[in-house]
């Protein structure tokens, strides 16, 4: 969870991640996976919204992702623009074994666009890979659709771990990516209204139309 004192102090970048997509896909263990090493067979439908906080170093830099996972049932959808609020990254997320799961990609992808503040480093998350016998949704399908849309792909499972940590990684070095072009670009053209991010700032990647990275577009500014 949040930490305060030293520790806020010592981070520099502070990402908040969001997990979306249909319910019982596997959003909660995905997160469980990744932030505690943790699987819950029989875990049920979250109840309300809750996040964890995962720190990496790149470039030597300390970022923390608070990651944020909320039930996908339709009752819930009331809390939706608080919970996009200021989300910088996406993990939409389908169960590979039940294909309606993949066919609301499109519905979350809008929902996604509609209720964030600036576009959203996004990658679709096909979990369940050790469901191989009742695989519904082909690895290839899972590609086309992410690559029509601009996202990033992989497929996972939480209950061996395959793929979790660089499911998470991918999106959070994407938007550092992203942060640090536009931080030299910002310097090369010596704006005199940019400052340096930094000292736990959270960051916020706003549209850009004129600058596009696999799907993930935006100029960038601080809160």
């Amino acid at each position: 969870m949040v930490s305060d004192g030293d520790e806020e102090q010592s981070q520099d970048y502070l990402f908040k991640i969001v997990l979306i997509g249909d319910a019982a896909v596997g959003k909660s263990n995905l997160l469980a996976r990744y932030a505690r090493n943790e699987f819950y067979p029989n875990s049920k439908s979250t109840i309300g919204v809750e996040f964890q906080t995962q720190k990496m170093d790149i470039d030597g830099k300390a970022v923390k992702a608070q990651i944020w996972d909320t039930a996908g049932q339709e009752r819930f959808r009331a809390v939706t623009s608080a919970y996009y609020r200021g989300a910088v990254g996406a993990l939409l997320v389908y169960d590979i074994s039940r294909r309606q799961t993949f066919d609301s990609v499109g519905r979350w992808l809008n929902e996604l666009q509609t209720h964030s503040d600036m576009n959203v480093v996004t990658i679709l998350v096909g979990n369940k890979t050790d469901l191989k016998d009742a695989r519904e949704v082909t690895t290839a399908e899972g590609k086309a659709l992410a690559e029509a849309q601009g996202l990033f792909f992989m497929e996972t499972s939480a209950l061996d771990s395959s793929n979790v940590a660089a499911a998470f990684q991918t999106v959070v070095k994407e938007i550092y990516n992203i942060l640090s072009r536009k931080m030299h670009l910002s310097q090369d053209q010596k704006k005199p209204n940019m400052s340096s991010l930094g000292n736990g700032k959270t960051v916020i990647l706003q549209e850009d139309a004129n600058d596009t990275n696999n799907g993930a577009k935006g100029n960038w500014c601080c809160s």
